[in-house]
């Protein structure tokens, strides 16, 4: 089979710099036509010998920093900027959904505007009125439908550019982070229409910082970094590798009460299967040989937007906190951590030697969807599913 996209070595170069003297009128241009302009120009590579095929049917999350090229990538594929060197050889017709307005024009009516965006497309006028009572259905603005589009919002703007992208049928769509403008709802309805598309068997190219949405809608994964594929394979993996390089995990010792330190506090694996095991090690340094008094102890598990999720009652366990010197140890095991899948930071509760306190965000965890009960049934996305209740098992080691 051959590839719908081939990217072969694609480089994009930006030059950056200002002229070292002031702007030249026109009268001064036509004065002294032989006049040198002196100008210094930096150069920025956005890309950088970027090579990747993409097959039919592929749905590819593409991953990375603010900068690392991802935008350029999606840019040069949408053809609105060439490389400075290297090809596209496309297969397919393509259509992009990058920036809130792309492709509109402000002073046609929202009804124009579907037609021209189709046409820009490569519709023909038929296919275009096939598809628009779902366009105008889906992007809900019936009302403002004979009204210039310079007069819609920002999010109206986006409603149906999503819409027109979505419903005709293209061989390849290209969505760049721009549906976070949207509002949760029309979020919802934009990632199910995605997973519909890709279902269906044409091309999905996805950009997004959310890792949920990446992981649930697309089934292979290229990390960029400073312009240069660093990786490309299966999601769940590259996911995993992605925010495991970008997050520090080097943990910092705290200082929960005055004599006594948090001097460890670490988690294994780092990447936990939702319904699986995971053990932690939690470590206290203390000062001088008495004991503390640890009164209360629990782990904290939050949500990524700082919802607490879950408790781990570490109270009935304080006693087998093993003494070695000055240090406190607890090893342990949490068994069945069911959770659904994403991205959680964990703290501590604690009231020790009477000093009660909150510590967040000290670790970071990744759950990973299970196995589902029955394979023929594809589990509901995340975004439609919300927390169980975490009721655990704690073992000690």
């Amino acid at each position: 089979m051959k590839p719908i996209l081939e990217i072969q070595q694609i480089t994009k170069e930006f030059k950056l710099g200002r002229r070292n003297e002031s702007y030249l009128a026109l009268r001064d241009s036509i004065s002294n036509p032989f006049r040198k302009r002196e100008k210094t120009a930096n150069t920025f590579l956005a890309l950088d010998n970027v090579s990747f095929d993409v097959y039919p049917g592929q749905s590819i999350g593409i991953i990375g920093k603010n900068g690392a090229g991802k935008s350029t990538l999606l840019k040069i594929l949408s053809k609105i900027t060439p490389p400075t060197k290297g090809k596209i050889v496309c297969r397919g017709r393509i259509a992009s959904l990058l920036e809130v307005g792309t492709g509109f024009h402000p002073e046609l009516t929202g009804r124009e505007n579907i037609f021209m965006n189709g046409s820009i497309l490569g519709m023909r006028r038929f296919e275009i009125q096939k598809h628009f009572d779902d366009i105008v259905n889906f992007s809900g603005i019936e009302d403002f439908l004979d009204t210039p589009l310079k007069r819609y919002s920002s999010g109206m703007q986006l409603r149906l550019a999503f819409a027109v992208a979505a419903h005709l049928e293209p061989e390849i769509l290209i969505i760049d982070e721009v549906l976070a403008v949207g509002d949760a709802e029309f979020q919802k309805k934009c990632l199910g229409k995605m997973n519909d598309i890709s279902r269906s068997g044409r091309t999905v190219i996805f950009v997004s910082h959310d890792m949920n949405a990446i992981e649930q809608l697309c089934n292979r994964a290229v990390i960029l970094s400073n312009g240069v594929l660093k990786e490309d394979g299966e999601t769940h993996r590259l996911i995993g590798n992605y925010l495991n390089g970008e997050r520090n995990i080097v943990f910092s010792p705290i200082q929960l009460v005055d004599d006594v330190e948090l001097h460890e506090f670490a988690f294994e694996p780092v990447e936990i299967v939702s319904g699986e095991d995971f053990n932690f090690t939690i470590q206290l340094l203390t000062k001088g040989d008495k004991s503390p008094e640890i009164q209360d102890f629990c782990l904290l598990i939050f949500s990524e937007k700082g919802v607490r999720v879950s408790i781990i009652d570490l109270r009935p366990f304080i006693k087998y906190f093993e003494r070695d010197g000055n240090f406190l140890s607890l090893k342990a095991k949490v068994e069945n951590i069911n959770l659904v899948e994403g991205e959680y930071s964990l703290g501590l509760f604690y009231v020790i030697n009477e000093v009660r306190k909150e510590v967040m965000d000290i670790h970071r965890v990744r759950i990973k969807p299970g196995l589902p009960q029955h394979p023929q049934v594809k589990p509901y996305l995340s975004q439609y599913r919300g927390h169980v209740e975490l009721m655990n098992k704690i073992k000690i080691a």
